[in-house]
């Protein structure tokens, strides 16, 4: 009598085996960690680069600044004759910079001149005093000043551009005051859209408090704005350390015309100084003009 034999025979186990976890290769295995630790390397060589310009920024910024604290100085231009000719339609519009939170206007040395060069623009700025606490107030403030730019150069409309908190104050004066009867195109620098929770410590301040998910300056902007005529577009990186998330910084509402450019390798304060970045501002500012095809905007930069 033969007997039972105690193994289960290696032809069924073989049969049985479907029923076991479909495992990749260990070579695929091996290529998925070295892919995984490649990415993060370059991301934390990308970062270490990005910080490295910011501190350098932030240095030659700091020299710059006394520069900036006196409000700049506007020279009156001549009134022409009355039987000279208008302004032909198509010619480009003023451009106003508006600084961020406890900055002033030397932070735009390098772009004024990067506009100014670029098809003769006239370029100005604005400082708002560092001790502003609401949004609203600056807000009108900058509409004082854009109506008194309009009546100075003959423009009837403008494009602002605006770094930080200054790009909050300009899109609050163009959605909620009216001001898109003035302002053209608003370009945006690392602007906290829908709010930042970055540095909870700083809500000390009553603006950076207006700069928080769920402030009530926040909620206005996500209420219905339309017909509203300004053209927004906004550039966002993916570098940001003081945009949490990072896309508060994208401009996202149903009544708005908008485009979102995202800037790969730098951080916040080098927004405004980047030349790769003025060339996109520039580029969206002369697309902004009638006649112009829209699909040759800026839709991505990338900075080595």
């Amino acid at each position: 009598m033969t007997g039972v034999h105690p193994f289960r025979p290696l032809s069924t186990i073989s049969q049985l085996g479907w029923l076991l976890p479909k495992l990749p290769p260990l070579s695929l295995l091996t290529r998925s960690r070295a892919q995984t630790k490649a990415r993060t390397e370059r991301t934390s060589l990308a970062l270490l680069k990005a910080t490295a310009l910011e501190l350098t920024i932030l240095a030659g910024h700091l020299l710059l600044y006394p520069s900036g604290i006196a409000q700049e100085r506007r020279a009156t231009p001549l009134q022409p004759p009355p039987d000279a000719p208008r302004l032909p339609p198509d010619a480009r519009p003023p451009v106003l910079l508006l600084h961020g939170f406890i900055d002033n206007r030397s932070v735009f040395v390098l772009l004024r001149r990067a506009l100014a060069q670029h098809g003769g623009r006239r370029v100005e700025s604005l400082n708002y005093s560092p001790l502003t606490c609401d949004v609203r107030t600056a807000a009108e403030l900058l509409g004082r000043h854009i109506e008194e730019l309009c009546e100075r150069t003959g423009h009837a409309r403008v494009d602002v551009v605006g770094h930080s908190l200054g790009g909050l104050i300009a899109r609050y004066y163009a959605q909620r005051l009216g001001g898109d009867v003035r302002v053209r195109t608003l370009v945006t620098l690392g602007t906290p859209h829908t709010g930042t929770r970055v540095v909870p410590l700083a809500d000390a301040h009553p603006i950076v408090r207006q700069m928080r998910p769920g402030s009530a300056v926040i909620e206005e902007l996500k209420e219905p704005a339309p017909g509203c005529r300004t053209h927004f577009v906004s550039f966002w990186s993916d570098l940001d350390q003081l945009m949490a998330p990072l896309e508060t910084a994208c401009v996202d509402h149903p009544d708005l015309t908008a485009q979102n450019v995202r800037v790969t390798g730098i951080g916040h304060l080098a927004l405004p100084v980047h030349p790769a970045v003025a060339n996109g501002i520039i580029q969206a500012l002369d697309l902004a003009r009638p006649g112009t095809d829209a699909k040759g905007a800026p839709g991505g930069l990338t900075v080595a």
